[in-house]
């Protein structure tokens, strides 16, 4: 099966007609390489790139990472609990930055 049979992958639909070699590293050495070492699990990954994202503000990155952390076996309890924790190390407003985009993509909790 020829690279052209395979679907799009996100990186590609995103940038792969205009910055086609980053959308390249990002599937093969960032997700195909780095994500896939057995030194830490993809749970754990997830936990430093969300607590990475939200330390930097890196709002935009969070709709990607926060729904891959839930799908990796993190809780969204957890993701809640890491940005809280976060507000004292980090500042108060990428914590209130992060939980507004968190709550975006991950509802709001069940009564």
């Amino acid at each position: 099966m020829s690279t052209t049979d395979k679907p799009a992958t996100a990186a590609q639909k995103a940038l792969g007609d205009f910055a086609p070699k980053l959308a390249e590293l990002t599937d093969d050495v960032l997700f195909g390489d780095v994500w896939e070492r057995p030194e830490l699990s993809k749970r754990d990954r997830s936990l430093i790139t969300c607590a990475a994202l939200v330390a930097t503000g890196k709002t935009e990155q969070m709709g990607f990472h926060f729904p891959r952390a839930i799908e990796n076996g993190v809780t969204r309890e957890e993701l809640v609990e890491l940005i809280t924790h976060l507000a004292f190390y980090v500042g108060w407003p990428n914590a209130m930055s992060a939980m507004t985009r968190a709550r975006e993509l991950l509802g709001r909790k069940e009564p």
